[in-house]
């Protein structure tokens, strides 16, 4: 397929080329129950195909198969899992086309935004393909100079992956890159409403060279079901979940039966600033971009607006003006900018929201309402005199609503901020450099960006605090969740030299 940005597969063709059974053991699988998973496009309510729904006996084996080809692919030399994940890079790169239309497709993101999804997951895999070769130990001398300490990097064992619906492409590849590149074998639950772009990633990573066992796919409605028997599992040693903040503190305490090493992204809250001192015109951009990402269901999207009083004004009227001209649509529709929310219960939630915040006061600027077509559409809304007390304030939105707050100096925005369970990422603009530092490392969140609104990056730590989370994911940093530490204490007969020159 050809790497054009933005070009759409023709989606008839697309599905039906599709993989729709489990991938176990380096094979397409039917479930032993002969379940099928419907995947529906959220932008029309239609059903797009259907795919195996695994039980726990298939979660079981998939975990067997991840469970035998451990030992060996974690004695894999890093040069060969590197060329591995090089080659997974250059197909997902080839294939970009059909991969984006297949995001939109059961996502419904517009086409271009999945088009840059797909080079964002391929970015995890090229990075890691580099960072597969730079697992670095060391060898030091104990304190009293005899014997030597060495240190060792060694594969964690089989993961365990739940991956959210938002990111289906780029949550799969920041999870399994660094795994793979680690030697690590996993088994992957992609969410039920995006199964299609994670099989298609399977089968990519078996073109790839990578071996039988060491990635296992199995889409399931029994979700609670399975992750609790493969949690329960001592031959499972590692959990990685992206979602709610909820049923990541559930698994946080299921994961205490095998003591599992748990990585866990999961709501955001994020605060989007705009000084007295910013640019207005690149504020405005950079709150488009933050809000609107992925239609708004994004971890990191800007979920609560704060302008300074003496900007307030100008900012809320221009930010209204650039939603309101905003095409919502098919994502696969070339003039769409915002495409649907992923199912009725996400809309209805962002409507409650809209509803709770203008019954405490709020003004409609922009926007407001649910859009009267077929799809789960809300429009892009603009809120004005918003309350703190408001449940947007202070819980996610996932939609596209930006509500505006104003504050009068430095301290109180920050505390207002920082007066929150989440903290994943922030968004702050102003022209001050030292300011910019100087909010950046007093608010309680894992990421700050500064006079941009994305804050994503295959190179940088992805991940935040409290009640958003604990781990990386990206970066050096994201290798290391998967590594555990052996040391080694070596008695070498080495006679260390004492002060004065004795030994």
């Amino acid at each position: 397929m050809s790497t054009t940005t933005g070009q759409r597969a023709d989606p008839a063709a697309l599905l039906a080329a599709t993989p729709t059974r489990m991938f176990l053991g380096g094979g397409w699988r039917t479930s032993s129950a002969r379940r099928r998973l419907a995947v529906t496009d959220p932008a029309t309510g239609e059903t797009l195909t259907s795919v195996e729904g695994g039980t726990v006996d298939d979660a079981l084996d998939a975990l067997g198969a991840a469970d035998r080809a451990q030992p060996t692919w974690g004695a894999v030399a890093p040069r060969d899992r590197a060329d591995i994940l090089r080659r997974a890079y250059e197909l997902v790169s080839a294939r970009r086309a059909g991969l984006a239309t297949l995001i939109t497709l059961e996502m419904g993101k517009p086409l271009r935004e999945a088009d840059a999804e797909v080079t964002y997951a391929a970015g995890y895999l090229r990075w890691y393909a580099e960072e597969a070769v730079r697992i670095n130990g060391r060898y030091t001398a104990g304190e009293s100079g005899a014997g030597r300490i060495l240190t060792l990097g060694r594969p964690v064992g089989p993961c365990l992956f739940v991956t959210p619906w938002n990111f289906p492409l780029a949550m799969g590849a920041r999870k399994i890159a660094p795994a793979l590149a680690a030697g690590c074998t996993c088994v992957v639950k992609p969410a039920s409403q995006t199964p299609l772009t994670m099989l298609a990633l399977a089968e990519i990573l078996a073109e790839a060279g990578v071996p039988d066992g060491v990635v296992n796919v199995v889409p399931t409605s029994d979700a609670r079901g399975v992750v609790g028997a493969l949690m329960a599992d001592r031959r499972l040693r590692k959990l990685s979940f992206t979602g709610s903040t909820e049923t990541g503190q559930a698994l946080l305490r299921q994961s205490a039966g095998q003591v599992l090493r748990v990585s866990l992204e999961l709501g955001g809250n994020a605060p989007f600033v705009v000084f007295p001192d910013a640019d207005l015109d690149a504020a405005v951009d950079g709150a488009v971009q933050a809000k609107l990402r992925n239609n708004g269901e994004a971890c990191t999207s800007a979920n609560r607006f704060y302008a300074h009083r003496s900007v307030a004004a100008a900012f809320t009227e221009a930010l209204a003006a650039r939603f309101t001209a905003l095409e919502i649509g098919h994502g696969l529709d070339p003039g769409t900018d915002v495409g649907p929310l992923i199912d009725d219960d996400q809309l209805a939630k962002v409507g409650a929201h809209v509803t709770d915040a203008t019954g405490r006061g709020a003004r409609v600027v922009a926007g407001g309402a649910a859009a009267d077509q077929p799809g789960h559409f809300y429009r892009p809304t603009v809120l004005d005199r918003v309350p703190d007390d408001a449940r947007l304030v202070h819980e996610e939105i996932f939609g596209p609503v930006a509500p505006v707050l104003t504050f009068d100096d430095e301290e109180d925005v920050i505390d207002r901020i920082n007066d929150s369970p989440y903290g994943l990422a922030a968004y702050v603009f102003t022209r001050d450099l030292d300011r910019a530092l100087t909010v950046a490392e007093r608010l309680e969140t894992g990421m700050v960006a500064v006079n941009q609104g994305l804050v994503s990056n295959v190179a940088a730590p992805f991940g935040g605090v409290k009640h958003s989370g604990h781990g990386r994911e990206g970066g050096p940093e994201g290798i290391a969740e998967y590594l555990s530490t052996t040391y080694v204490a070596l008695n070498a007969g080495i006679r260390p030299v004492r002060a004065g020159g004795a030994r």
